[in-house]
């Protein structure tokens, strides 16, 4: 049990040092003007594709460049509602980490928030626990999908001093 308090909180404490070494711009990231006007989100839209990160940057342009460390297997999103006797619970699963990866999420205002995040606790390789890191970082933001004719949508996270974009891949 002791290892596992260590190992919850040396994640957190990753978390929140990896979003206290970006800096606060003036004007942040806004996503490529050629994506369409953006729309708020639904679970509708968010369950019937998985996501797959194409593009994150913080506000001053440069990559995040964990998150890129392996292109062979990009972050993905996978958004579905789990059926239990009692009730459905829309949750999101971040794929390709070095641990299992996962939250709860509700839509309110058109805002996704994600709740009781969830991990195993793998020790892992340098690069790894850095992406892992990473992820949970860059999917905290104000959600919206974008598209542009009939190309295939496009997701945007919005951080504080991030953005990300996703491609809407087929399940």
């Amino acid at each position: 049990m002791k290892n596992l308090t260590t190992a919850l909180l040396t994640a957190t404490i990753a978390v929140g040092a990896l979003a206290g070494c970006q800096t606060t711009p003036s004007t942040p990231s806004t996503p490529d003007q050629n994506m369409g006007a953006a729309q708020p989100v639904n679970s509708k839209i968010l369950q019937a594709y998985d996501w797959q990160l194409v593009d994150a940057k913080r506000a001053d342009g440069t990559k995040i460049a964990p998150l890129f460390y392996n292109p062979a297997k990009p972050l993905t999103l996978k958004f579905t509602t789990e059926v239990t006797n009692q009730s459905n619970e829309d949750r999101v699963s971040f794929m390709n980490t070095c641990n299992n990866l996962g939250a709860a999420y509700s839509i309110r205002n058109g805002s996704v928030e994600l709740n009781n995040a969830l991990s195993t606790m793998m020790s892992c390789p340098e690069p790894e626990a850095k992406f892992d890191s990473a992820t949970m970082a860059i999917v905290q933001g104000k959600y919206s999908v974008s598209q542009q004719g009939q190309q295939a949508p496009v997701l945007t996270i919005q951080g504080k001093d991030t953005v990300a974009h996703f491609k809407a891949v087929k399940k």
